[in-house]
């Protein structure tokens, strides 16, 4: 370091320093939620006998607004996280009616995910805005 210089990190100087422990800690979660979010939707399943049950949208709500809370507390960013998950939705359906055997694409599933991801923004927002009011770092971007 050069005498006079700051050890400060200043805005025009890159940011070298290690991520915090609780960063790495998200990061891996969510590699976690995520993997299970996607082994739940396009693992191919048992066929079911007899009428189809309305009990798998409880399911749904929580299948994405886990990945969307962990991810946002991860980056520190609410909507890419949620546009990501929003945009999965619909297509996670798609996939399943069109792609896998012995799996259908609902549009009420969709529905369920959806409401998910907003209820994902909501808990996501409080929890970020609650971490700021307690002097947590800043949002990375």
């Amino acid at each position: 370091m050069t005498a006079g210089r700051s050890a400060e990190i200043t805005d025009t100087e890159p940011d070298t320093r290690e991520p915090a422990a609780h960063d790495r800690w998200w990061g891996l979660a969510f590699v976690v939620v995520l993997a299970v979010h996607l082994a739940a939707l396009y693992w191919p399943r048992v066929t079911i006998v007899g009428p189809v049950s309305w009990a798998d949208k409880v399911v749904h709500p929580p299948l994405f607004l886990v990945p969307v809370v962990v991810g946002a507390l991860w980056w520190r960013r609410v909507v890419p996280v949620a546009v990501v998950f929003i945009l999965h939705a619909p297509v996670s359906e798609l996939v399943q009616h069109y792609l896998l055997p012995g799996r259908s694409g609902d549009p009420w599933d969709a529905a369920a995910d959806l409401l998910g991801v907003g209820l994902g923004v909501v808990v996501a927002t409080w929890w970020l805005a609650r971490g700021r009011r307690s002097g947590a770092p800043p949002e990375r971007w």
